[in-house]
């Protein structure tokens, strides 16, 4: 396991393609077995790809930082085949807490969008 990889974006095929403090970028291919009972892409999964990318960019100043709370709004449904990028972004860094925003994108097109507030943890000296 490295710093930009977890067991979970594994299993879920999640790929980081930038990092850097305060910023990811996460990619991943929708798969027949990310779909929900409708046809597309399920809820849990742009989730999961947008968790993922809150977590290493919330992580990536060396401070460790875990969720305090999220939030997730789904704007367009995602098919089968899409390539999907979650682009990290922080909007506030503070001494104890961390707000980021997290778009999922399909191309050009926001299909989602993911908040999220973090915890920052003294590291001991």
């Amino acid at each position: 396991m490295t710093a930009t990889t977890d067991p979970y974006m594994q299993l879920l095929g999640l790929k980081t393609q930038l990092l850097e403090p305060g910023k990811a970028v996460v990619a991943a291919q929708v798969k027949p077995e990310h779909l929900n009972i409708h046809g597309s892409c399920h809820g849990g999964f742009l989730y999961s790809l947008a968790d993922a990318a809150f977590a290493l960019a919330s992580n990536a100043h060396g401070t460790p930082a875990v969720a305090l709370s999220t939030q997730m709004q789904y704007f367009k449904a995602v098919r089968a085949g899409e390539y999907l990028e979650a682009h990290a972004s922080e909007e506030n860094l503070g001494r104890r807490t961390a707000t980021y925003r997290i778009e999922i994108r399909s191309g050009e097109r926001v299909v989602a969008l993911f908040t999220g507030t973090v915890f920052r943890m003294e590291t001991s000296a």
